[in-house]
């Protein structure tokens, strides 16, 4: 009853707005360093949902529709960032399952072998049950072996080194890991054949800079660098035009600045993505384009939430 009543109310509010949604992984099984992720069974039941009450549509087809005043009620697009395997090999056969479009936007420099930079400070953690060296984030020495500890001190420590410049990052992720011992380290990152498969399977690829940094705390030619490498990059190993771009982190005036957006529109793309809330209409700015995470943990939580945002732009 519930469902009926949301689809009906936003069908006529939802016309010619675009809902992004934007996902990293899909574990095939949960993670309590990652209680944010959804696993297999929690996206499958989003998917089935998407596809029995919205209209799952590419971005790039619903920026084309919405440009013409076309664009269907309750379109809703499905995103990606940065190029985990499990989007591959978790997500590509639930999406297929329920003929859902997506878009995965990929940062280039972790198709080579190494994981970024906060997963191998999450699975550092993961593998510690006793008392961590944290002096490279400047919190000292740290016992993680309560369970909620461990959760809130890793996200910390993602955060303290979060704006660092990436080779200043890289090197303090390094130090981190040689004074806690190292770890064992299992690849969780698309190579460059996996990236042309799933772009062959129909999943659009997008791009995400090369090292995955905060672009404003780079200058603009640095900027420039990060998002052109990254584009021919994908573009190389797909044989496709990479025409859409995702800002990592995507903080509007925190994490970029008119200058990023100046450089993503010099590069030739035609829209980027944000992580700023709400929904796009043809009044958005296709360069930084509004999307949000869907953390909601029950069926109907998560359709209401997406029902929200077209009607006010608050999911």
């Amino acid at each position: 009853m519930l469902s009926n009543i949301i689809s009906f109310f936003s069908r006529p509010i939802s016309r010619n707005k675009l809902t992004i949604l934007n996902f990293h992984q899909v574990l095939a099984h949960k993670d309590a360093l990652r209680p944010w992720e959804p696993d297999s069974e929690k996206f499958n039941w989003q998917m089935a949902l998407l596809r029995k009450y919205f209209r799952p549509i590419s971005l790039s087809q619903g920026m084309k529709l919405l440009e013409s005043g076309q664009l269907p009620s309750r379109s809703v697009a499905v995103t990606f960032d940065d190029g985990y395997l499990n989007n591959l090999t978790v997500a590509l056969p639930i999406l297929k399952k329920h003929k859902i479009p997506a878009t995965v936007f990929i940062a280039s420099a972790f198709s080579e072998g190494k994981n970024m930079w906060n997963d191998r400070i999450l699975d550092l953690f993961a593998q510690h049950n006793d008392m961590m060296d944290l002096s490279v984030a400047g919190m000292g020495h740290v016992d993680v072996s309560a369970p909620e500890k461990k959760l809130a001190t890793a996200q910390k420590t993602v955060l303290e080194l979060k704006y660092f410049e990436p080779s200043v990052r890289d090197e303090k992720v390094e130090r981190l890991i040689t004074s806690n011992g190292g770890y064992v380290e299992a690849r969780k990152m698309m190579n460059a054949s996996e990236i042309k498969e799933i772009s062959d399977a129909g999943i659009e690829i997008g791009a995400h800079t090369h090292n995955h940094p905060i672009l404003n705390t780079l200058t603009v030619a640095e900027q420039y660098q990060e998002i052109k490498q990254n584009q021919e990059l994908l573009s190389h190993w797909t044989n496709k035009a990479v025409t859409g771009f995702a800002y990592p982190n995507g903080k509007v005036g925190i994490d970029l600045s008119a200058e990023t957006v100046n450089v993503v529109k010099e590069l030739g793309f035609d829209y980027a993505v944000s992580t700023e809330w709400g929904y796009v209409n043809q009044q958005s700015n296709r360069y930084t384009l509004n999307r949000f995470t869907p953390w909601d943990n029950t069926p109907w939580k998560f359709q209401a939430r997406i029902a929200m945002n077209y009607i006010n732009g608050k999911p």
